[in-house]
């Protein structure tokens, strides 16, 4: 009897991981901000800290994907590990604005039903990405900034923390040398100093695609400045017709752009392919215009684009096959 119950444990997971197989293949792709990054300034420690924490990322969505969880569950399990990584600037590694607050900005998106929910200025919700899946799946609205989206998140259960939670040494020093700086009374900042948003697009074993961001905007921001990071269609973007894309960088060039969209329509309206769309978007119009940034995608097919114009940018990806790369620099 034990061997003849061994045998149908056996032939019940052949028959699962056929089913899987049937249904396609999985990718997941992240990126944890781009910037004009000196690799002569970054030491081989601090390399390797956001090289296994990008890795960390990927294995956290990779883990869903694999067993045949969603493109949903995938991009918030990678992006929740970012946000609590210091090393970026999302979650509990967001930089400071020009009064000294963090203020957390979060998107996601549901390539198959194109629904979408945002947060903006928000202080105290420890996973921002968590708060803008609430508002997608919880709410009649998009977007929700400052106060209400922090209410609406208390109202969903979601862990809330002192806004000294998000303190961090690193980015303390930043904003510092910042005001040391800053002769721009308008609160126009370096966008040089824009690194560390970070993102993940993920394409599930059903055919599902998805795209979330998360962000702690720019150093010394004022006025209620918000990025492209919770806006959909500039920071993020996922249509099951075409790719999901999430971008970095800075964000006054991706809103007037609309460069999120931009791609999946020339995927969609021109025949072009995703390494075409997105690449002319990121190497050719944002280029020209001086806006530097990079963003990463994936298609419908499991192809990946990670094209960026500065000198680095925070990425990885993983697929089904096996096929996996980490990297800044190259």
């Amino acid at each position: 009897m034990k061997n003849i119950f061994r045998l149908f444990v056996v032939l019940m997971l052949l028959v699962l991981n056929l089913q899987l197989f049937a249904q396609g293949s999985y990718a997941l792709v992240i990126h944890g901000g781009s910037g004009n990054i000196s690799r002569e300034r970054m030491s081989p420690e601090r390399e390797a800290a956001y090289l296994a924490k990008l890795s960390e990322a990927l294995e956290a969505g990779e883990a869903i994907l694999k067993t045949g969880g969603s493109s949903m569950d995938a991009v918030v399990a990678a992006i929740m590990i970012l946000e609590d990584s210091p090393l970026f600037n999302a979650g509990k590694g967001a930089v400071f604005n020009f009064e000294g607050r963090n203020e957390l900005d979060a998107s996601i998106m549901d390539g198959k039903t194109l629904q979408a929910g945002a947060v903006a200025g928000i202080t105290n919700i420890k996973n921002p990405i968590t708060a803008a899946r609430k508002v997608m799946e919880n709410s009649p609205h998009v977007m929700l900034t400052g106060r209400g989206a922090e209410q609406f998140a208390f109202e969903e259960g979601l862990e809330a923390v002192d806004p000294s939670y998000f303190f961090d040494q690193t980015r303390w020093d930043q904003y510092r040398e910042f005001l040391r700086g800053n002769t721009q009374l308008r609160g126009i900042t370096n966008p040089d100093m824009k690194m560390g948003t970070v993102g993940a697009v993920a394409l599930d074993l059903n055919g599902n695609l998805a795209a979330a961001t998360s962000t702690g905007g720019m150093t010394g921001k004022r006025f209620g400045r918000i990025g492209d990071s919770p806006i959909i269609g500039a920071g993020t973007y996922a249509n099951n017709e075409a790719c999901a894309v999430s971008a970095t960088g800075h964000g006054e060039y991706f809103i007037r752009n609309v460069v999120a969209y931009d791609i999946a329509a020339q995927m969609m309206y021109a025949g072009k392919s995703l390494e075409e769309a997105a690449n002319e978007n990121v190497l050719q119009k944002l280029k020209e215009q001086g806006g530097n940034g990079g963003i990463i995608a994936v298609d419908r097919h499991g192809n990946v684009a990670m094209p960026f114009n500065t000198t680095g940018m925070f990425r990885g990806y993983i697929k089904s096959t096996g096929e996996t790369e980490v990297n800044i620099f190259e």
